[in-house]
C-alpha cells in the first residue's frame, strides 16, 4: 500500500471510528486497525532516539503507548493531518520515558528541566566568557536566583551513580581499589558492643566499688590515675581491682568454676596472677 493510500484509508477509519460508540465491538477492531496502520510511524520515531543505552524494542513499546493516546485523542473534524498530530505525541511519550528511567533517582520534573537549562547557560557563558562561569553568572543568564541556579546545578550528581563495586582510574592514587572498600572505618566500639550486654548481669551483681571502677573505666573513658583520684585510693590499688574484677567476669562468662584459676579464692587469685599486668596498664596510663 502506498503512502496515499495508508492516508486516504486512514482517513476513513477515523471517520468510521468518531461514528461508533466505545462499546461497539466495531470500534475496538476499528481502533486496532488504525494503531496497526501506523506502526510504521512508532518505529520512524523510535529511530531518532537509536542512540540511547535503551533497547530498541523498548523505545517501540513505549511509542506504541504514544500512538495509541494519540489514535484515542485525534479528532480528524480539526482538518490537522494525523501524522502531524501523532509524531509530537509519541516523541513526547518516548522522551516522558527516559526522564523517568534515566535519573538514579526520582526527581521531580521541574528540577530536571532547571539542570537542562543550567547546563545549556553553562555552555553558552562559557564560550563568551572563556572560563568556566560561576552560580551567579547562571542565574543571571536564566534570570532566576542563585539557590534555583545551584539546585539544578546539583541536580546533575543524579544523573549517574558510580557502583560501589566499580574501580578507580589508573592515574589515581587509589587505582584498582573499589569504592566500597574505601567508605568508612571500623569502628573499635563493635568489637567490645557484644562484650557490654553478656556482661551487663553480672555487673548488676558486683559490689558497688569494683562496678564503679569498671564503669569509670570502660564505660567512661577515665585512665587508672583518673580512677584512683575519683574513689580516693592509689593507682596500684585500682589497677588490682580491675584485674580481680575482670577475672571473675571472665570466669562467670566462660561458665568456670571460682578458684580455677588457680589461686586460693577466684578473685585474689585472678588479682595475684595479673599484678605484673595490672602495673604494665598503670604505667600505660
Amino acid at each position: 500500500m502506498g503512502k496515499y493510500e495508508a492516508r486516504r484509508l486512514g482517513d476513513a477509519l477515523f471517520r468510521r471510528l468518531a461514528e461508533l460508540p466505545p462499546e461497539d465491538p466495531a470500534h475496538s477492531y476499528v481502533r486496532g486497525t488504525l494503531i496497526e496502520l501506523n506502526m510504521p510511524l512508532v518505529r520512524f520515531v523510535a529511530a531518532r532516539f537509536r542512540h540511547r543505552p535503551e533497547d530498541l524494542d523498548d523505545i517501540v513499546q513505549v511509542g506504541t503507548v504514544g500512538l495509541i493516546k494519540a489514535v484515542d485523542g485525534f479528532d480528524p473534524d480539526r482538518g490537522v493531518e494525523f501524522v502531524t498530530y501523532a509524531i509530537p505525541t509519541i516523541s513526547g511519550e518516548i522522551k516522558r520515558f527516559f526522564r523517568d528511567t534515566s535519573w538514579p533517582l526520582r526527581v521531580p520534573r521541574s528540577v530536571q528541566e532547571r539542570y537542562l537549562a543550567a547546563v545549556h547557560a553553562s555552555d553558552r557563558l562559557e564560550q563568551s566568557l572563556g572560563r568556566l562561569p560561576d552560580t551567579t553568572e547562571i542565574a543571571e543568564e536564566l534570570h532566576v536566583t542563585e539557590e534555583q541556579a545551584a539546585e539544578g546545578l546539583e541536580a546533575g550528581r543524579l544523573c549517574r551513580c558510580d557502583s560501589l563495586d566499580s574501580l578507580r582510574d589508573e592515574d589515581s592514587d587509589d587505582a584498582g581499589s573499589a569504592l566500597i572498600n574505601r567508605l568508612g572505618a571500623r569502628d573499635p566500639e563493635l568489637e567490645v558492643a557484644e562484650l557490654r550486654v553478656m556482661a551487663k548481669p553480672f555487673l548488676n551483681q558486683l559490689p558497688e566499688r569494683e562496678r564503679t571502677v569498671l564503669l569509670l573505666r570502660f564505660w567512661g573513658g577515665l585512665t587508672q590515675s583518673e580512677i584512683a583520684t575519683e574513689i580516693g585510693v592509689s593507682q596500684m590499688h585500682v589497677s588490682r581491682i580491675l584485674a580481680a574484677t575482670l577475672a571473675g567476669l571472665r570466669r562467670q562468662i566462660e561458665g568456670r568454676p571460682d578458684g580455677e584459676d588457680g589461686g586460693p579464692d577466684g578473685r585474689n587469685g585472678g588479682a595475684d596472677g595479673r599484678d605484673g599486668k595490672g602495673g604494665g596498664a598503670a604505667a600505660a596510663d
